[in-house]
């Protein structure tokens, strides 16, 4: 008889796995990964991974599905308690918790695009793409409606546009950091040029950062 396994170590394992191929994905892209490098990376059997994911759009779909799930329930959280400034609340869900504008990008910013783009005449990956999209819209657009119902942010520009533009913006940066020389892309000075962007189209003072 086999030893009953808890549900939380089902839990870590999966959560183990998932990092594991976090890593595996930065370092080969999507299309290179197999499951197999996962299996390897994570020191998993075969049917030890295959318990959990079926194949490796189902596990990248769920570091991506996961990711930004995290960010929604802690932003809806922070957003039903007393928010001291939904400035900084906004900056943190563009640029991270610590808000560092510098020259890096996020390393699977790049992975997330070849997933999609190779994947752009399949059905099921141009579902997952649209729901992903309209999600990461509602994140900021919810941070932004309820900086203007408190007088933080201008109501000249609608919330959703504006919500908009930031994937557009991170997508855009993240494509020409894939495909041009650092030094072409300048990710530092193009971010502070969209915070300048944002704090005009938000109405927000000049002194706050």
């Amino acid at each position: 008889m086999s030893p009953k396994v808890s549900q939380e170590h089902l839990e870590q394992r999966r959560t183990n796995i998932l990092e594991a191929a976090k890593q595996v994905f930065r370092e080969l892209g999507y299309e290179k990964t197999t499951m197999k490098d996962v299996m390897e990376a994570a020191g998993v059997s075969r049917g030890g991974l295959y318990h959990y994911f079926s194949n490796k759009e189902d596990l990248f779909e769920a570091i991506l599905a996961e990711a930004l799930q995290g960010e929604v329930t802690h932003t809806d959280t922070l957003l039903q308690e007393k928010v001291d400034s939904y400035w900084h609340l906004l900056l943190t869900r563009v640029f991270g918790d610590d808000i560092t504008i510098d020259d890096s990008m996020d390393p699977l910013a790049s992975v997330n695009l070849e997933f999609f783009i190779t994947g752009k005449n399949d059905d099921r990956r141009r579902a997952f793409a649209y729901e992903r999209y309209y999600n990461g819209k509602k994140l900021y657009q919810n941070i932004i409606e309820a900086g203007q119902k408190h007088g933080e942010f201008s109501k000249q520009y609608d919330a959703s546009v504006i919500a908009q533009s930031i994937i557009t913006f991170i997508d855009g940066l993240a494509l020409d950091h894939a495909l041009l020389p650092a030094e072409d892309v300048r990710v530092k000075q193009q971010s502070e040029l969209f915070v300048d962007y944002l704090k005009m189209a938000l109405g927000v003072k000049k002194g706050e950062s």
